[in-house]
């Protein structure tokens, strides 16, 4: 998004400000647009997207833009989701199996039904002992985001550098640390790497804010959430295409259920290395398909995003690592030469953070559930497996106090709520005071 600046007084400053808010509002309503037509046909195109927070980690194509003449990149700040995992609970597993595997005890499946119950199969046995963590892919992914990091942000890992490295106590972020850290490493042997992984940073790094959680799913929530739910929910062909009795299904089958739990193994098969032999995506009609994910859109933004029918609080769950980010960078950023400073957690701090940010505008405001889409709500391109937040600082010396940020979502330059001459990158001092006036008259509110 861009904004020009203009003007030396009072009407000029007022006149300039008109054609901000006017600029605003046409690049929004023109980004809104495109997401809108692009959600269903994108799906159509790749069913893969239809998975949410499920999707395999997506590399970049944009090209990077170049930084204003004289700007090096000094520093760069990250959050980052683990890699691709298994499903973490047993029961997503066994409650497919075990529906499954009693209608076919009784003759109950079809032919189709006896092939999805084979894949069931094989898909808990991949999984066995292995429920929430890393799979290969998963370490693969972040080698890779390292090394691109790297290759893109020279300056930044150049000698002798300190890379503090920070992941939540779950086994699947530590181990997506590592193996960034061995992709650094490895780039540059010099790298002065630290990495811990503790209770003592959870405040920020997964903080379970309980007071806003509560506010969540209160009852004007659960009845939009409901009310969609029941105009988007199609299950009737996918259990006659399983099953062979109608009756059966009615007395046996938790039919909505059923398609939940197949469509998540669906939906993360894609995550394995079992990837390139099995599928599930066959036993969907595109429409339903398309349903299947409409309705997690939904879900997760009634969860995490910035809905007025929860007081549009949510996102606020990430104040502390926001702060966090800010006052790192404000010490980070008096060293000659500061490094990185890299943190490894969960796509629920990725999303909020995202909103809090109000990255491509991801802090909308939508009571509506109908219009959500709409507006440009599209969860698979905020967090997929991997899924990251960079915030890349430049400036031509340790002397220079006019430091620049772009913020990269996913490795793609984002835009921010802040006027700028020359996006993607914003004057930090401006950025910092947005940021911290939000988080303050936010603690204000809450108080």
């Amino acid at each position: 998004m861009y904004f020009v600046k203009t003007g030396r007084n009072h009407i000029n400053n007022h006149i300039d400000m008109k054609r901000i808010i006017m600029i605003s509002a046409l690049a929004l309503g023109a980004f809104c647009a495109a997401n809108a037509q692009l959600a269903a046909d994108e799906l159509k195109q790749n069913k893969h997207l239809s998975a949410s927070n499920y999707l395999a980690y997506p590399a970049p194509t944009a090209a990077l833009t170049a930084a204003p003449e004289g700007k090096k990149p000094f520093y760069i700040s990250h959050y980052g989701r683990h890699g691709s995992r298994f499903l973490i609970g047993k029961q997503e597993y066994d409650e497919p199996f075990n529906i499954l595997m009693k209608a076919d005890s009784l003759g109950k499946l079809t032919p189709k039904g006896r092939d999805v119950l084979k894949t069931v199969i094989l898909m808990r046995n991949e999984a066995d002992k292995r429920l929430g963590e890393l799979t290969p892919l998963g370490a693969l992914q972040h080698r890779e985001i390292a090394r691109r990091m790297y290759e893109r942000f020279p300056e930044v890992f150049d000698g002798k550098t300190n890379i503090d490295a920070k992941s939540t106590i779950v086994i699947r972020c530590i181990l997506s640390m590592a193996n960034e850290m061995a992709e650094l490493r490895a780039l540059n042997p010099q790298l002065n790497i630290s990495q811990d992984a503790s209770e003592h940073d959870m405040w920020y790094m997964n903080f379970d804010d309980r007071k806003l959680v509560k506010q969540r799913w209160q009852k004007p929530v659960k009845e939009a959430y409901e009310a969609y739910v029941k105009r988007h929910l199609n299950y009737d062909g996918l259990m006659k295409r399983l099953f062979n009795d109608d009756e059966y299904v009615k007395s046996n089958v938790d039919a909505r259920k059923l398609n939940e739990r197949l469509f998540m193994l669906a939906s993360t098969i894609q995550n394995c290395e079992s990837r390139d032999s099995l599928s599930l995506y066959d036993i969907f009609t595109q429409e339903e398909l398309y349903n299947n994910w409409s309705r997690d859109n939904v879900r997760w933004y009634l969860s995490y995003g910035a809905c007025p029918l929860n007081g549009a609080s949510q996102p606020f769950t990430q104040r502390n690592l926001l702060r966090r980010i800010i006052t790192e960078a404000d010490s980070c950023m008096a060293l000659p030469h500061p490094g990185a400073t890299l943190r490894f957690g969960h796509e629920t701090m990725v999303l909020p953070l995202t909103c809090l940010l109000g990255l491509n505008g991801y802090d909308m405001q939508v009571s509506d559930m109908e219009e959500l889409e709409k507006k440009g709500w599209i969860n698979y391109r905020i967090f997929p497996m991997g899924a990251n937040i960079q915030f890349i600082f430049y400036r031509s010396s340790p002397a220079d106090k006019d430091v620049l940020v772009k913020v990269l979502l996913n490795e793609n330059e984002a835009t921010l709520p802040i006027p700028t001459e020359n996006a993607p990158y914003y004057k930090w001092n401006e950025v910092r005071k947005y940021y911290l006036d939000k988080l303050d008259s936010w603690l204000k509110r809450a108080e």
